[in-house]
């Protein structure tokens, strides 16, 4: 007989409680309805009202709540109870305020398609982690419908779904017939069962892994090598080495210089009958000024200053050899011809200079 009556307790409390909250979501729905907490407490039941709109509940110097807390006193069964009102943070993630917002909707001509997506993306746009909309009822016609629409996780029985889903349900009146309007969601810092997260070492107290190395006998300590970053901010050139012709071109027109005052003054003391001589010496200055213009144009600039010098000496030889007798004309004829082969080994040593500086230049713009 007591347990009986133990278990009718329970019952009849329960009861108590849910008569409470239709009464008073009849009386708050349009300040925004989000649900009731009953807590038991020495003094009597403290009942805590969650609302959208805390203004609208506590009404003008606090008439509506003092008039709602003296009806719970006299109408129903609970132990002094003590009314409070809480504001809610986040409309959007509590599914009673959603389920009634959903039934106002539809009962304002609101297509259920379009009521019931709207009222899922504004849920999930919130960071809800799951959300459940049911329509049932005569939606299109005269026959009974039931339409879902639902996103994210969902859980439908068990201790998960007791303890995660926040559930909140309402009734929408049209002329076809009733529709019932049901809104699950869960949050997003609800923590799954399967859903697990390991903890570093430094959150549970553990000093951090020391990496050990395998050590043999005979290990030596290699130092690494110091490698200089290159920069990233500067373009790398390749340095091109141009082949120094400007040294060796002078140093070649001064050889021929001293090597045509040379023959002038062997010419002046051999004398005799060398206009034959002078006029072969002519000759083959002139083959090995040419010999040398092409050697520089191939790039072999130093190659061709030993040339010169071995051409002169030989031609020099070879004059002081044939020469006997010179006149004071001869003498003007050889330095006329010597002058005339300086000036144009001169000229064909700046040509020269002149095309390897402008190949180099267009290596370059190239690369």
């Amino acid at each position: 007989m007591s347990q009986k009556s133990t278990i009718r307790n329970f019952i009849d409390r329960n009861v108590e409680r849910q008569l409470v909250r239709e009464y008073l979501l009849s009386k708050t729905e349009r300040a925004g309805f989000g649900g009731l907490d009953f807590q038991r407490t020495p003094d009597g039941t403290k009942v805590t009202l969650s609302a959208e709109r805390v203004g609208m509940v506590i009404g003008r110097k606090g008439k509506i709540i003092n008039e709602l807390q003296r009806h719970l006193q006299d109408n129903f069964n609970l132990d002094n109870p003590r009314l409070e009102v809480a504001e809610i943070d986040t409309p959007e993630l509590n599914a009673q305020v959603m389920a009634s917002k959903l039934a106002s909707a539809l009962e304002r001509g609101w297509y259920f398609r379009r009521a019931g997506h709207s009222t899922l993306l504004n849920i999930m746009d919130k960071g809800a982690k799951g959300c459940l909309v049911v329509l049932s009822g005569k939606l299109t016609g005269s026959r009974n419908r039931t339409q879902k629409f639902q996103k994210g996780n969902i859980k439908y029985c068990g201790d998960t779904a007791l303890q995660f889903m926040d559930i909140g349900k309402a009734v929408c009146v049209k002329k076809l017939g009733t529709i019932g309007c049901t809104v699950a969601i869960m949050h997003a810092d609800s923590k799954l069962p399967h859903e697990i997260r390991i903890k570093d070492r430094h959150e549970v107290g553990l000093s951090p892994l020391v990496e050990e190395g395998l050590i043999t006998e005979g290990t030596v300590d290699i130092p690494k090598p110091i490698a200089e970053e290159a920069p990233t901010d500067e373009i790398l050139e390749e340095v091109i080495e141009e082949p120094e012709t400007e040294g060796v071109v002078d140093t070649t027109v001064e050889a021929v210089k001293d090597t045509a005052g040379e023959v002038v003054e062997a010419v002046v003391e051999t004398g005799g009958a060398a206009i034959d001589a002078v006029k072969d010496v002519a000759g083959e200055v002139a083959e090995a000024a040419s010999e040398v213009a092409s050697e520089i144009a191939d790039g072999d600039v130093v190659g061709a200053a030993k040339e010169v010098v071995e051409g002169v000496v030989e031609i020099t030889e070879a004059v002081v050899e044939g020469a006997t007798d010179v006149a004071g004309e001869i003498v003007e004829g050889v330095v006329e011809v010597a002058s005339e082969a300086i000036e144009s080994v001169k000229d064909v040593a700046d040509a020269v200079t002149d095309k390897i500086k402008g190949d180099s230049k267009e290596e370059e713009a190239s690369e």
